[in-house]
């Protein structure tokens, strides 16, 4: 009776200690396994951004880069916070409302408030520098907070900081959307034309894993 009780004991532990073994095993197997990227649905914008003419309006605090193309003599480009009453104020042609505009409007506006008043042609570009960031961390050579000025896709951010560092897993790139969703990329797939380069938006995060040496 005591021997059959020992028995149960060690076939126990051994029960026990084969467990042990076997369940890390299975982690890794799993974690192996992971759902491939589903590139449909990174592609698609987060909900909130149907396209980039839907990003955020321009508001309070904000600043804008204005620049200008086309008149004989150069024109200085103007760097203008967007201030309590909600306006800018341009050379020549004084205040003008920005808040509640998008960049786009906000070229309309001048352009028609300078041509053909002051100058016959001219080209306005607007670029919103402040609160449209995205971020870029890991193994980039210059990780940092990264001002949205328009259209880039993931493999033009990581370039824009630097490109790779010597020790970056190009196939294990994420990128986090504002909303919480998580994709996985391979960015030597994507460079190789085998799978499409992503679009970033604002308040995105792309990491870049370190490789294992």
């Amino acid at each position: 009776m005591q021997t059959s009780t020992l028995m149960k004991i060690k076939n126990f532990r051994v029960s026990g200690l084969v467990l042990l073994l076997v369940l890390p095993m299975l982690a890794l197997g799993l974690a192996g396994c992971q759902t491939p990227t589903d590139y449909t649905q990174v592609m698609t914008p987060p909900p909130g951004i149907t396209n980039l003419a839907n990003l955020p309006p321009l508001a309070v605090g904000d600043t804008v880069t204005i620049t200008f193309d086309g008149p004989p003599t150069a024109l200085v480009p103007q760097e203008k916070p967007i201030v309590d009453d909600g306006t800018i104020t341009l050379p020549d042609i004084g205040p003008i409302q920005a808040a509640g505009k998008t960049p786009g409007d906000l070229e309309t506006i001048i352009h028609n408030r300078y041509v053909p008043a002051i100058y016959t042609h001219l080209t306005v570009t607007v670029k919103a520098t402040s609160d449209r960031v995205f971020y870029i961390r890991g193994e980039v050579h210059n990780p940092n907070r990264m001002i949205y000025t328009g259209p880039i896709t993931v493999t033009k951010a990581i370039t824009a900081a630097g490109d790779f560092t010597d020790f970056a897993n190009h196939s294990k790139v994420y990128l986090t959307r504002s909303n919480g969703q998580r994709f996985r990329l391979d960015c030597d797939k994507i460079l190789n034309g085998d799978a499409p380069d992503p679009p970033v938006y604002p308040g995105d995060l792309i990491e870049v894993k370190r490789r294992r040496l």
